[in-house]
Formats: structure tokens, C-alpha cells, sequence
């Protein structure tokens, strides 16, 4: 449903909607870095714009950018708030290291 959405979004640039789909694949329960948001865009060295467009993602929580952590574990930042983004992924029985 929300890969349509992100597809016909003419609010969304082309790398935008990439990311986004991105955050799509990866599972409940499962989390991802922003380098390997990036390799799945194409653009691999880009992970701070991954970074950029997670932050304006208008399908949160639905399109699960609170997946996206920092490649050394860390939790890293979340438009809702890092309190937020630790709950979301605990609820989901993602408990971080660090």
C-alpha cells in the first residue's frame, strides 16, 4: 500500500522515494544502517541524505525510517525523538548496544 503511495508522491524527489522504499524491505524486528539505506538507493557514500530524507518522511511510523540506526549500532537521530525511536524499536524486540 505505501509502496504506491511513495511512488506517486509528487512531493517526494526520485532519491527520496528510493530511500524510502528502501526502509520498506527491511523486516519487523530488524534494523538497518544508513550505509545500507544508501547501497539500496545506488548512491553509497550518501548516507547523510539518507539520513536527510528519512527525517522528512511524511509516512512515519508506517514507512519504518525508526529502523535505520547507525552502522556502529548506535541509535542515531529520529524526527519524533530518540526516546521515541528507542521505544519503537524495542516494541519491536530491537534492544540496541549502544
Amino acid at each position: 500500500m505505501y509502496r504506491k503511495k511513495i511512488r506517486n508522491d509528487p512531493n517526494l524527489t526520485a532519491f527520496q522515494k528510493k530511500v524510502l522504499l528502501a526502509a520498506l524491505d527491511i523486516p519487523r524486528g530488524e534494523a538497518r544502517s544508513y550505509s545500507w539505506v544508501a547501497e539500496r538507493t545506488g548512491s553509497s557514500r550518501a548516507c547523510r541524505a539518507v539520513g536527510q530524507a528519512l527525517a522528512l518522511n511524511p509516512y512515519a511510523p508506517h514507512v519504518p525510517c525508526h529502523r535505520v540506526i547507525l552502522s556502529d549500532g548506535s541509535l542515531g537521530g529520529y524526527s519524533g525523538g530518540t526516546a521515541k525511536k528507542r521505544r519503537l524499536l524495542r516494541k519491536e524486540g530491537i534492544v540496541l548496544k549502544k
